[in-house]
Formats: C-alpha cells, sequence, structure tokens
C-alpha cells in the first residue's frame, strides 16, 4: 500500500498535513496553516525536499528520544517526525519520508 497525505483541520482551525506509511503509521506531521492553499504548497514542498539527505535535522530529544525535522531551502521546518528509541529506527522513519512523499495522494479530510 502507498504512502499518503492525510490533510486536516485541526481544534484550533488551521490546516495541517501528516504523511502517512503504507503501513498507515504517521511518519512526518506539520505546523498548522491558516489557508488550506498555504497546507497544499507544504505538501508540494515536502515532496521537493524529502529527497535530499542535507534537508534533514537528525535531533535527540530532551527525554533521550531521536526525532527528525524536514527542512525546505530556505531552512525552514516543513515537517517534524515522531520520537523514536534508536537511532536506526529514527533513520529509518527518514527512508520511509524519502520513499513515500513524493508519489503520496493527498487525503482531503476537511
Amino acid at each position: 500500500m502507498a504512502g499518503k497525505f492525510e490533510l486536516y483541520k485541526d481544534h484550533a482551525g488551521e490546516f495541517r498535513f501528516r504523511l502517512k506509511a503504507g503501513n498507515g503509521e504517521n511518519i512526518l506531521a506539520s505546523e498548522g496553516y491558516s489557508t488550506k492553499s498555504n497546507c497544499k504548497n507544504g505538501i508540494e514542498s515536502v515532496r521537493k525536499n524529502a529527497v535530499a539527505d542535507a534537508n534533514y535535522q537528525k535531533k535527540e530529544t530532551k527525554a533521550g528520544k531521536y526525532m527528525f525535522n524536514l527542512k525546505a531551502a530556505n531552512r525552514q521546518v516543513i515537517g517534524t517526525s515522531q520520537s523514536y528509541t534508536t537511532v536506526a529506527s529514527r533513520d529509518k522513519g527518514i527512508e520511509s519520508v524519502k520513499g513515500n512523499a513524493l508519489n503520496a495522494v493527498v487525503e482531503d479530510l476537511t
């Protein structure tokens, strides 16, 4: 099963997206956008920027977990991962974003 972007409206009325892997797991989540159009632009930015290793900022949380941010060419964060227990699982998450983002369909849940 292919990955997909879910575009939705949060409780505060902002538009967000999440990228889900083919198995249904969330692998990347956006910040809030004021308009649906801007949110769709964020999805296109993920598609464009997901392929380059240099666009991933790998981090360790204060709790000792591992996560990553995907950044656009302007170095702004366009997506954030969940927390992972190991470096290896975080790196698999990055590979999953790379493998799913380009051809993921967009499911509009708004």
